[in-house]
């Protein structure tokens, strides 16, 4: 049976949140329910379940015991109404966009959202008349100056990827709201352990699972999270239809990821902080973007906002693209893959892999250089991490 967590720390909360000995058994890991379908005692019983008039589960693609535990768990830690586990971050965007617009609306977006977040609002969603225009969010009259009438949904990420760039979610909320418009926030990078968007008046976060929440690089998953019952009926509905569940052992894997989710995030966290610093007086960096420093041009939003700067570091090898690549051809410990979130440090060239397929102008507006390398800090020990950059910048 579940106990209520909602007054403790968010780092207890991470813990316990959905975690709770099985009634069956005693079992204090949560069983997995490794199932497709599941019995009824006679036909009121599956028909009250259909009716919902009665709990209980009916197929996994509209519930499961495992995934609801994971569900439970982040909507705490995020202060919503309830969770909507997904396949893949993808999948929780998608199944969003599906719930709240129609034909004829339009959504404001980010404009350095990830990459292919923009792609299919812009090419897929626009093939059944709803349109977009994407803006620098971290400026608020950018916002206001692009809703429409027919406006329906604001969807921001913050901090944006992979530049880094912060929203104010409290302005966006206040612009939005006077025009009667929801606020969809990406939440991935920052995960609720420094950053609740619901909180500050947000409507609706999504995750990439994928990454901190489960942080072992060995899952991909989504999730939704909406404020209200309303919101939350809404999305569930085509959230059955669509398909878009996940896996129980998908969910099992996240939820154990997701006990460890406070030390992982503020682990990687102070790695990143010092790292940061030692990049931004290399020699060979051109510029970092990364909240904590006071260079970053929204550190004081990160620190009014946010719980901490995280640990996604966004920077310029002088010599663009060239030298860019030469450096991430030559790190041995950090591994050169997308993601991030994962307890090992990842770097990717944004441009060529996770952002190709944005149109090159649309990337250059979003503050997207040729040169920019992303870099996610894991829990390694930050010395090795400059030890590595140092010999890999050596090879530039």
């Amino acid at each position: 049976m579940s106990h209520d967590v909602k007054h403790l720390s968010r780092s207890t909360q991470a813990i316990h949140a959905g975690q709770y000995a099985d009634e069956a058994t005693g079992a204090v890991a949560p069983p997995i329910f490794q199932t497709s379908t599941f019995a009824f005692t006679d036909c009121a019983q599956g028909a009250g379940r259909f009716a919902g008039t009665e709990d209980g589960f009916i197929y996994t693609r509209m519930g499961n015991p495992t995934i609801a535990r994971l569900e439970e768990a982040v909507s705490t830690l995020e202060c919503g109404y309830g969770g909507l586990a997904t396949g893949s971050g993808m999948a929780a965007l998608t199944t969003t966009l599906f719930a709240v617009l129609n034909q004829g609306d339009h959504l404001v977006g980010t404009s350095s959202v990830y990459g292919p977040s923009r792609v299919v609002i812009e090419r897929d969603f626009s093939r059944f008349g709803i349109a977009s225009t994407f803006v620098d969010t971290s400026n608020p009259e950018a916002v206001r100056a692009a809703i429409r009438p027919e406006t329906k949904l604001v969807f921001i990420e913050t901090p944006a990827n992979p530049t880094i760039v912060l929203t104010d979610i409290t302005a966006i909320v206040e612009i939005a709201h006077e025009h009667g418009v929801l606020v969809l926030v990406d939440n991935t990078f920052a995960s609720p352990i420094l950053q609740r968007p619901l909180e500050l008046g947000a409507d609706i976060v999504m995750h990439s699972m994928t990454k901190f929440i489960n942080g072992h690089t060995d899952v991909v998953a989504g999730m939704i999270v909406p404020k209200t019952e309303a919101l939350f009926k809404k999305i569930r509905s085509v959230h059955f239809y669509v398909g878009a569940c996940m896996d129980p052992h998908q969910a099992w894997l996240a939820l154990r990821g997701f006990k460890t989710l406070s030390l992982r995030v503020l682990a990687a966290q102070e790695g990143a902080q010092k790292l940061a610093q030692w990049l931004e007086y290399h020699e060979k960096v051109e510029w970092v973007r990364y909240p904590g420093l006071a260079s970053h041009p929204q550190h004081e939003l990160s620190q009014r906002q946010m719980d901490g700067p995280g640990s996604l570091i966004s920077f310029e090898v002088k010599g663009g693209l060239e030298a860019g690549a030469k450096l991430l051809n030559s790190v041995k410990l950090m591994t050169l893959a997308v993601s991030l979130g994962g307890v090992e440090s990842l770097i990717q060239h944004p441009p060529s892999m996770t952002h190709a397929t944005m149109r090159p102008e649309d990337r250059i507006e979003a503050g997207i250089s040729d040169g920019l390398v992303r870099l996610s800090v894991g829990c390694e020990d930050v010395e090795d991490l400059i030890a590595d950059l140092q010999q890999a910048f050596d090879q530039v």
